[in-house]
């Protein structure tokens, strides 16, 4: 049984797309052949530690970082030729929160914002304002990252713009808001036709959010999938072997994560259970039991691999 984890999706149009994308900042490789692809109306919630690459990706979608090679489409726009028709489809928010706008009050800072936006929604603004508890006098720059962050949400959601790219957008904010502000996402996605694309390492956050998960290390896509697939082929088996067990040759490939050996071993492996069970069996092994991971958990194990190996 040899299996690799699938990184390509298929199905649905897709309002993200990038192939091949490569980026380089001196001899460090931050982007290494990145084939992103996030369906349309996706609720997509790309995962992985800080440094593997998911900000550059971004930038690469907004034109602020420009590939060595490779390309990228959003909406079915090139970004590096035609950057501002593609950036006035998304609404971003930075994982930094430094845009340059501190002397500004915050007021002022979204009426500037929405002057550039036709769709702007005045009325949908004023409530996330309201929502995220935003005061129009305080200067941007006094603001703490949790206060920064809800206005950077709020002008990435007023306009209600086709595709959402927030990275990291929970990042400082209190549990009391983080929980106003995931239920806010879901109304959100379930009242505007939009495609979300969330980068985080906090996945628990995120989690009853996504529909689509990417899984990116060191510069690279390692999984890709619907949340479904992910929750049918990546269990966690419960297994008890005989004594001089050699392990199970046919799921060579397939395991993600081995646990300690002993006579009962708890390996973590991607494939249909059935065909996995199988294998185990004509081993000479018998499943006890078989589990899906939460996100979390998968994430973890995922991105563990690489010491798995």
């Amino acid at each position: 049984m040899t299996t690799v984890l699938p990184t390509h999706l298929s199905g649905p149009p897709m309002a993200v797309a990038t192939r091949g994308i490569v980026k380089r900042f001196g001899r460090e490789t931050a982007l290494d052949h990145v084939d992103l692809q996030v369906p349309e109306g996706a609720v997509y919630v790309l995962v992985g530690p800080n440094g593997a690459g998911k900000s550059t990706t971004f930038k690469v979608l907004l034109d602020l970082v420009r590939p060595d090679s490779g390309s990228a489409e959003v909406c079915g726009l090139d970004p590096r030729r035609d950057g501002p028709r593609a950036r006035a489809q998304v609404g971003y928010v930075p994982e930094r929160l430094d845009w340059g706008y501190g002397w500004m009050r915050v007021g002022r800072l979204l009426e500037h914002h929405a002057a550039f936006y036709p769709t702007w929604d005045r009325q949908y603004a004023a409530e996330l304002a309201r929502v995220f508890d935003l005061k129009p006098e305080r200067r941007f720059g006094a603001l703490s990252k949790g206060q920064g962050r809800r206005v950077h949400l709020t002008l990435a959601l007023a306009h209600r713009p086709r595709v959402l790219v927030l990275d990291e957008p929970t990042d400082g904010l209190d549990p009391v808001m983080l929980d106003d502000t995931l239920g806010l996402l879901a109304e959100h996605v379930a009242d505007t036709p939009t495609t979300v694309l969330i980068s985080t390492h906090q996945v628990h956050d995120v989690e009853r959010l996504a529909d689509h998960v990417g899984v990116m290390r060191d510069g690279r896509l390692v999984l890709q999938a619907p949340r479904g697939l992910m929750h049918t082929h990546l269990r966690r088996y419960r297994a008890e072997v005989p004594d001089g067990w050699r392990g199970a040759p046919e799921l060579d490939g397939a395991v993600v994560r081995r646990g300690r050996p002993g006579r009962e071993i708890q390996w973590t492996v991607w494939g249909p259970e059935r065909e996995v069970a199988g294998a185990f069996a004509r081993s000479g092994a018998v499943v006890r039991d078989a589990a899906p991971l939460t996100l979390q958990e998968a994430a973890v194990t995922l991105l563990s691999r690489k010491e798995q190996a």
